[in-house]
């Protein structure tokens, strides 16, 4: 039966899958756990290396159970008032062991954002959890804590942004065309947003899970559907309107695109330009013709847009490939990772066909055309409902896919799928060990300032290259439905670079001058040589 338990959750801490790794050559990859009981619909990367990762609670029993006799009496659940079993996990990622976590409300297809003080709080979902506030801190045995009614409006496919202040903004969700703040500082809990409305093909929607950036203006970039506007969210007010990507084909769910924003550079200067990049999607009516069991092929182009520029015009490239349902993963190098999804059909159970099983490399920084690079594939479909996101060693974990109801694995083309995996890019071939920087201070969890001077020594054991060194700061993201909400890199460049004798060197840089580059939290700081980034440390910007 697809729902029997597997052995008790002790078992899961102690036991780890002796990992496999694939031949090497343009990335490897590593099959973690061959089971981890639930589904990776949600992710989340916190500070103390422990990813936090949950599903729903109304797919029946998952095949983890919860410690110690626990069980989760609800009878407003849909399908088991009394369940057993977890629906949320935290996997540590140095022993690759996780442990069951306790969610009391519905999580399914919520969003959240990391606080400054580095707690998960998480926004919304189904049913019983559609007004929900949940918050689970990073340490060996926390749990979740809710807050039933902390929303002012209900969310379901909403889209999580943190702010300068650290507060966070919730945007839009399933016929919820307006957006909120949380925690609630004023009277009025909700603001309306007709852009949401104007967006919304009826029948279909295409605007779920907007793509969300904080632009470095402090307006918020939104994107939905074809098109974006920059929103100044303190007056409620539009204070810019993009071009329609040329097509005009949906980008946003159920015509599932991703998104991200380019690393950030050139921090001190009186201008910083910002850039995002959207690729994939699927073609108008792609939804409807899914439901009817025809296939249409993805979108394959790729649209860049200059979001500062006093002109801003879409620029179109293509993929090696058609692509649906993919991730967008920033790597400490600046290059961006695509990776899951289909080449055909549309986000939804069995509404996708022809599983992408090669990661597309996306070089930043290379001119227009030679940009992509096909990576090694895994053998295991990623479609609806998978997941991505970038650990501090600079590995890609990857997980979920198709989280059926009962969590069925019988009489279905793509079953449920409960295995974890990470990619290896590259860049962590054993042939750049010498290249790669080894960062030997400041010590992780160190705490650093706006416009801080900031001193790190490394050692690198190549011949060093002082014009090839920068370094860069990660925000963690929170990967639902493949958007990384939150995803943002900062490049610091390097103002001086000290040989420190016995292949130990000292780059100095400068932090960033102001949370709207860079909101108050804890960030991933790489030193990165000729390409070949360290493994991160931890730094808290406050």
């Amino acid at each position: 039966m697809a729902f029997l338990l597997l052995a008790p959750f002790l078992f899961h801490l102690l036991l780890a899958t002796v990992p496999s790794l694939t031949d090497a050559g343009n990335g490897q990859w590593q099959l973690l756990q061959n089971s981890i009981g639930i589904v990776a619909m949600h992710m989340q990367l916190l500070h103390h290396d422990r990813v936090v990762i949950f599903d729903r609670t109304d797919f029946g029993l998952s095949n983890l159970s919860l410690p110690n006799g626990r069980c989760r009496q609800n009878p407003k659940e849909l399908i088991v008032q009394r369940d057993c079993t977890a629906h949320a996990l935290e996997y540590d990622v140095a022993s690759n062991s996780f442990r069951p976590l306790f969610v009391q409300t519905n999580v399914w297809c919520s969003s959240g954002s990391v606080a400054p003080d580095g707690r998960l709080v998480q926004t919304g979902g189904f049913n019983d959890g559609d007004r929900t506030v949940r918050m689970i801190s990073p340490c060996p045995d926390c749990d979740w804590e809710e807050v039933d009614g902390g929303l002012a409006q209900r969310r379901w496919y909403s889209t999580n942004h943190i702010l300068p202040d650290g507060r966070q903004i919730i945007v839009g969700g399933r016929r919820t065309f307006n957006y909120e703040f949380y925690p609630k500082t004023d009277a009025k809990n909700s603001y309306s947003l007709p852009f949401l409305v104007q967006t919304d093909d009826v029948g279909t929607e295409n605007n779920l899970y907007p793509f969300v950036f904080l632009n470095v203006d402090g307006n918020m970039f939104i994107f939905a559907n074809n098109r974006a506007i920059l929103l100044d969210y303190d007056k409620n007010k539009v204070v810019r309107t993009y071009p329609q990507i040329p097509g005009g084909d949906p980008r946003s769910y159920p015509s599932t695109g991703s998104a991200v924003l380019l690393p950030l550079k050139n921090l001190q200067a009186k201008t910083v330009e910002a850039e995002v990049l959207i690729c994939g999607g699927a073609p108008r009516g792609s939804y409807e013709q899914a439901n009817q069991g025809k296939f249409l092929p993805a979108l394959n182009t790729c649209a860049r847009i200059k979001i500062t520029d006093p002109n801003p015009q879409w620029v179109m490239e293509t993929m090696p490939g058609s692509r649906v349902m993919n991730d967008m993963v920033m790597l400490p190098n600046g290059n961006v990772l695509i990776i899951n999804g289909a080449a055909s059909g549309t986000a939804g159970w069995e509404a996708g066909r022809n599983p992408v099983l090669n990661p597309f490399l996306y070089e930043t920084n290379s001119p227009v055309g030679s940009r992509f690079e096909l990576q090694n594939p895994t053998n295991i479909p990623r479609m609806y409902h998978s997941t991505a996101v970038l650990l501090r060693d600079g590995r890609v974990l990857v997980a979920g896919s198709n989280a059926h109801v009962y969590y069925n694995f019988t009489n279905v083309l793509f079953p449920t799928e409960f295995r974890l995996e990470a990619f290896s890019p590259s860049y962590l071939e054993s042939g750049f060990s010498n290249v790669r920087p080894k960062i030997v201070s400041p010590p992780s969890q160190a705490k650093l300032k706006y416009a801080q001077k900031l001193k790190l020594r490394f050692q690198v054991t190549a011949t060093f290259d002082q014009n090839m060194v920068s370094v860069t700061m990660l925000l963690p993201p929170f990967s639902t439905h493949s958007f990384s909400m939150n995803q943002r890199m900062l490049v610091l460049e390097a103002i001086k670079v000290t040989n420190l004798g016995r292949s130990a060197y000292e780059v100095e840089v400068i932090t960033p001058p102001s949370a709207i580059l860079a909101p108050p939290g804890y960030y991933m700081l790489f030193v990165v040589h000729q390409e070949i980034p360290s493994n991160g440390i931890w730094v808290q910007l406050i």
